[in-house]
């Protein structure tokens, strides 16, 4: 403590005594992100205004040896924030200003505190928006997104964060400033996104704007079943229409929003689709008809008259993880990724695994692209309850791979799926993605014990592989 009691009262001296925080009662309010299931209180918590402060935060950490980490507004559901009980966690909520609008060139110029969906109302005046939405896109940040490549509903068309975004100034681990952008060489910006801020922070992000599109049509379908609800997606997918967006929830994912927010679905709804198409006006049109006729077997279809009413259908859908907790004391939020044409026999597995643990899991995702969002529901109060938890989410991760998925789609590995890791990669890739790490960060302080299960390169400490990488004795790699 003698240590992190010293780097407070340098981190005073860059921010300001105001902005650092020691306070083992404010410290709490830090203690986790959106995943409240891991929860570490932070040594101390720093909130800096500008990209210089955040720079000289990470010099004294690293001159002292201290671990830190970046938060946002701690909105990940992955731990990917969870601060070190001996380090800094360095919260750049602050730097929040739109520091320009490109229209001309579709872009726009946002600190990391920037809330997402302010990006779009910046942008919104000169006809354009921000394409990425996470269902959290009122409260989430920039910088996380960038951090953990999010996505959102409407990813299937537009793509993730990564898409979005045309270049990064970072404040490295060794706090030095710089830029990242697209162009020739190594694609170190695609690298930086999506790192889970293992690679910097960011304190900078140019984000491409999308022109707002002529016509939006939204479509809510009630089906009897998941399986039919199912089958609809892929009648869609399968005859050529590309929505901007299609969403599943299914029963008890309705019972939760209905607590919350009283979004009016369909009574008695095994299902319910989300069906948004966006473009050209006669494009539209006819591809939402067609998309009606392909949800024949659903008992009822509304379709949204304007845009009030396409809020009120999407309400419930935005609303569905902090709506869980209307109906649960406590939950964790899984995301696993599956082919499309395997949702039928997944969600069937994962019913039968809700039985076999005696475990409520209710089921919100992406039904477009296949990426899951179970909810397992427990009460933490109960002895055992969330060890079970764990086990059917850990048991859902692995029908993800099974069914040749991913253990993640948009909320990242994080620390909640690091031991997961070693199930769908072997130990040379997990090596070789370490490799990435250590180039970037060879003391292992920023962010660490995220991602990987067991540190393999640099690790928790400095220094490197005994012996040679695998990669690198093949002759297809070079260690530097």
């Amino acid at each position: 403590m003698a240590l992190l009691d010293g780097l407070a009262a340098r981190l005073r001296e860059i921010v300001g005594a105001e902005s650092v925080i020691t306070d083992p009662a404010e410290l709490a309010t830090y203690d986790c992100d959106g995943l409240t299931y891991h929860r570490a209180t932070p040594g101390v918590v720093v909130l800096p205004d500008t990209t210089e402060q955040i720079a000289a935060i990470v010099r004294a950490c690293a001159g002292a040896g201290v671990p830190y980490v970046a938060r946002g507004s701690g909105t990940g559901l992955s731990g990917g924030a969870l601060p070190r009980t001996d380090g800094v966690l360095i919260v750049t909520s602050r730097m929040r200003r739109v520091l320009e609008v490109d229209a001309a060139n579709q872009r726009a110029v946002v600190e990391p505190g920037v809330i997402n969906l302010d990006v779009t109302r910046a942008a919104r005046p000169y006809g354009y928006y921000f394409a990425p939405d996470p269902s959290s896109q009122q409260v989430c940040s920039i910088g996380g997104n960038v951090a953990e490549n999010s996505g959102g509903a409407h990813c299937l068309k537009y793509g993730f964060t990564v898409n979005h975004v045309l270049a990064c100034e970072v404040v490295t681990p060794d706090g030095e400033i710089v830029e990242l952008t697209e162009g020739p060489g190594y694609d170190l910006l695609g690298a930086f996104v999506g790192s889970e801020g293992t690679l910097g922070i960011t304190t900078k992000v140019t984000v491409r704007l999308t022109r707002l599109p002529e016509s939006v049509r939204t479509l809510l379908a009630g089906f009897d079943s998941m399986e039919r609800a199912g089958a609809a997606v892929s009648a869609i997918i399968a005859d050529g229409v590309v929505p901007a967006a299609i969403e599943m929830m299914d029963a008890l994912s309705i019972e939760a929003a209905e607590a919350a927010v009283s979004c009016g679905y369909p009574p008695g709804a095994g299902a319910v689709l989300i069906v948004e198409l966006d473009g050209p006006a006669p494009e539209v049109d006819v591809q939402f008809e067609r998309v009606k006729e392909l949800c024949a077997e659903a008992f009822e279809l509304r379709v949204a008259a304007d845009d009030v009413e396409r809020g009120l259908i999407w309400r419930g859908r935005k609303s569905a993880f902090a709506a869980v907790g209307r109906i649960s004391p406590d939950y964790i939020v899984q995301d696993g990724v599956i082919p499309r044409t395997t949702l039928p026999q997944v969600l069937a597995r994962i019913d039968a695994i809700s039985r076999e643990h005696g475990v409520r899991v209710a089921n919100v995702f992406h039904a477009g692209d296949g990426n899951l969002h179970p909810l397992v529901l427990f009460d933490g109060a109960e002895a055992g309850a969330g060890e079970r938890a764990e086990e059917v989410s850990g048991r859902i991760l692995d029908l993800c791979i099974e069914h040749g998925g991913s253990i993640t789609g948009e909320h990242g590995v994080g620390i909640d799926k690091a031991r997961h890791m070693p199930r769908m990669f072997t130990g040379e890739d997990l090596d070789t993605m370490q490799m990435v790490r250590c180039a970037f960060d060879p003391a292992g302080l920023c962010n660490p014990g995220k991602i990987y299960p067991t540190p393999r390169l640099c690790g928790e400490a400095p220094g490197r592989r005994k012996g040679v990488h695998p990669l690198v004795g093949s002759g297809k790699a070079d260690l530097f």
